[in-house]
This record gives C-alpha cells, structure tokens and sequence, in this order.
C-alpha cells in the first residue's frame, strides 16, 4: 500500500501522504479501515519515525485520519480533497455570528474543511471541546467570550496554530487575534451621540456579567463620569417598570424585544418616551420599529480577515472597525 520512491526528489513524508491518499479514492481502504502503523511502514522502508509521524500528522490535521489509543490509526473520511481542517469554538450562535462564520467560510476558499463547536459559556464545556481536538486540527481559532483562565487550555494547542476571535484577555496576549476593543467602542461611540442623550434624564446600561465583557462596563462607567449624565446599571428588565426620559444601552437582542414589548403595553412612544441603543447591527434593527440606534463592529470583515490571517499565515493583533448607527430609536 505505501509506495516509496528513493530516486524522486519528492519528500518520503508526501509520497506516505499521496499512497494513502490512493489508496482511499482506490477503494483499497474506506473509512473505519485501520491503516498500517508507524513502526511497520518504518521499518518495511528503512525510514525515521519522524518521517512516518510527520504524514501521519498531517492526514490527521486534514481528518483523513484519526488515531485510537492502544489500537492504531484508522480512515476518519474519504475526502482526500481536504487540506486543511479549522476548529472554530464560538460562544453562541446569534444572527451576527453567522455573519462572521459566512464571511469566513466565503473568503477561505475550497478544500478548507470548518468544524464549528459552542461552549454556550460554560468553562467546562470550553475546556472539554479543546481537550478533545488537540492535534486534530491545522488552526484553531478561539473565541473566549468573558470566561475566565482559559490559557490554562489554550497553551495546550499549538501557539503558531491559535487565532483569538472576538476578546483577549490579558493571558492570551501572546496569540494572534482580531479582537473588539469594547472599552473604547462603547465610550467613543456614546460620546459621539451624546447631544442626542443628553435629551434624557438617565442612561441605562443592561449588563450580564455572564455573557457581557467587563471592559464594556468599564468603557460605559468613564462616558457617564466624563459626561456627567445620570447612569444606572441592570442585569435585566424583568420586573422594571420604565419611566419617561430613560434611556436603555443594551448587549443582548432578548433585552430589546423585551423593552419594545414593555413599551406597547405602557403606551409609551420609542425616542420620544424612551431611548433604545443596541449593540451589533443586523437586518431586524433596520426596520423594527422604524430601526433601531445601533453600536456594532462589522462581522462580515472581521470573519474576511480572520480568513486571510490564516490563509497567509499572519500572526499579529487586529483591532475590527466599529460605528454607530444613528436611527430612530434615539
């Protein structure tokens, strides 16, 4: 099955790769058939583990192959046409997030095989999706969210192999990423419309410290004090009951039909009454209501650079553009 030609300049390692690749689109091995091992075709061809190990990585990084412990490797899929597997780990999937994983899929190209998971931000869900996809993968790309240590899993992948999406913090540093700089978004942004907010006696801002990323909560606590308006922070609209004049800054799309919904059962009018600012801009908060006042990155951008960081093998830091979106609802 494994064929080596020691007169051709091709690699040992590549001529492993291609045998095997010919064997699986010859019928001669389909998945769940277990392939010779590394000590056999090492020794049938006089050649270093290392050599072996390094086809067999790579067929394992494109989930050609797969290896079971105390049993060998075995075919994980017959499309050899792979080459190359990224394991993307999101928090959760919302209209946005799709933006960003279409715009990333889009952009990548052919042949790139995307394996999406979701740690819903559980900490041992995050830790358990990692554990278990060491070594199957080209890339991983991270997305953090507010969970707290998580280098203490990260540093167990590759560091040349690990792109963090969306947050860094202050442990993952050292990785690339193309991240929000939710701090200065919040606060630059709310600057920007502040002769439209200063027509309200309060501000609201709507934070779970679950989901929501503390340096907002920093960046919304240095515009109240800069500005001088009257400020007040929730965990939620349930049992509040709204006043004239208020103004709601909210993360989460749950917050807002919820604070739409109050509104109609309490007569009350949208920017007249009540001011809305969401966070991250989609197609609905266009025309909900009129449309909705937003401050949002652009997820579409941020999944075509991701994609390009990997495809040119960059490793830097990139902050993803930002604006607010000036609508009805303010």
């Amino acid at each position: 099955m494994i064929k080596i030609n020691k007169n051709t300049k091709v690699p040992k390692y590549k001529q492993i790769i291609v045998s095997i690749e010919d064997a699986i689109l010859s019928g001669a091995l389909q998945k769940g058939d277990q392939i010779p091992s590394i000590n056999s075709i090492k020794n049938k061809h006089k050649l270093s583990r290392d050599t072996v190990l390094m086809a067999f990585n790579e067929l394992k990084n494109r989930g050609i192959i797969q290896s079971i412990v105390g049993k060998g490797y075995y075919v994980a899929s017959e499309n050899v046409d792979v080459t190359q597997k990224i394991f993307l780990l999101f928090d959760e999937l919302n209209s946005f997030k799709e933006d960003l994983y279409n715009s990333f899929l889009e952009h990548l190209g052919g042949n790139i095989q995307v394996d999406i998971f979701f740690h819903h931000f559980n900490k041992n869900v995050f830790s358990k999706l990692i554990n278990d996809n060491v070594g199957d993968y080209n890339y991983y790309v991270i997305m953090p969210a507010n969970l707290t240590n998580t280098n203490e899993d990260v540093k167990k992948l590759p560091k040349d192999k690990v792109y963090i999406l969306d947050q860094v913090h202050d442990d993952l540093l050292e990785y690339s990423a193309i991240y929000q700089n939710f701090e200065k978004v919040i606060f630059y942004n709310l600057s920007k419309a502040l002769p439209l907010i200063k027509k309200y006696k309060k501000i609201i801002l709507i934070f779970s410290e679950d989901k929501q990323p503390q340096s907002m909560l920093k960046g919304f606590n240095s515009f109240c004090k800069e500005s001088k308006m009257p400020f007040e922070i929730i965990n939620s609209l349930t049992g509040r009951t709204l006043k004239k004049g208020e103004l709601y800054v909210m993360p989460d799309d749950k917050s807002l039909l919820r604070i739409i919904k109050k509104m109609k059962s309490n007569n009350l009018l949208l920017a007249k009454d009540i001011g809305v600012i969401s966070y991250n801009d989609t197609l609905l908060k266009e025309i909900v209501e009129g449309g909705i006042t937003t401050i949002s990155t652009d997820f579409y951008i941020m999944g075509q650079r991701l994609a390009e960081m990997i495809l040119n093998k960059e490793k830097v830091k990139v902050e993803n553009p930002n604006r607010l979106i000036i609508r009805n609802s303010l």
